[in-house]
């Protein structure tokens, strides 16, 4: 068996959009979470870390296409329909690169600065890095709603459409 990358890039388009729907019912609320004393320095709050999300998506297919690096402090954290017009934005670009990029060029290693380190990786790393952190980051967000009492429903992969299946409840 060989995992498929349009089943993760599946999965995170049905987050995405059951993130959008839960952001929108909680609205500055939520986004106003502070993510805590133990947080990454550089985020403050939940619609800190969603930006983060889409930003990282951007930067990296950026960094691959040696693109400048993108600014985004023009974007508001406390603004969801401003953050998911991102994500459309971010994801479309992720898309553009996996159909254009150079198939001789996938497993090439690259190097480039992140902060303050040098990473060295191939670009198909780099896009499956992209998806899994947007995955674990996701789960941090739904952690910090449930500790708020803001519920943000079933996010497990067993739940979604992803790769068929069905998810529902057994009333008695």
């Amino acid at each position: 068996m060989q995992l498929n990358l349009n089943d993760l890039l599946a999965y995170t388009a049905w987050e995405r959009q059951n993130w959008y729907q839960c952001l929108q019912q909680h609205g500055e609320k939520a986004l106003k979470i502070h993510l805590g004393p133990y947080r990454d320095g550089r985020f403050e709050t939940v619609g800190d870390l969603v930006k983060h999300i889409f930003a990282a998506e951007k930067r990296y297919v950026e960094r691959i296409t040696g693109q400048p690096l993108s600014d985004f402090t023009n974007i508001p954290n406390d603004d969801v329909e401003a953050l998911f017009q991102f994500s459309q934005q971010s994801r479309k670009e992720l898309q553009h690169l996996l159909e254009t990029f150079p198939a001789a060029e996938w497993d090439r290693p690259m190097s480039f600065k992140v902060l303050n380190y040098t990473t060295t990786a191939t670009p198909k790393k780099i896009v499956m890095h992209v998806l899994v952190h947007e995955i674990r980051h996701w789960a941090q967000i739904a952690t910090l709603l449930r500790l708020h009492s803001l519920p943000s429903g079933f996010h497990d992969f067993l739940v979604s459409p992803v790769l068929g299946g069905e998810f529902k409840e057994d009333k008695p």
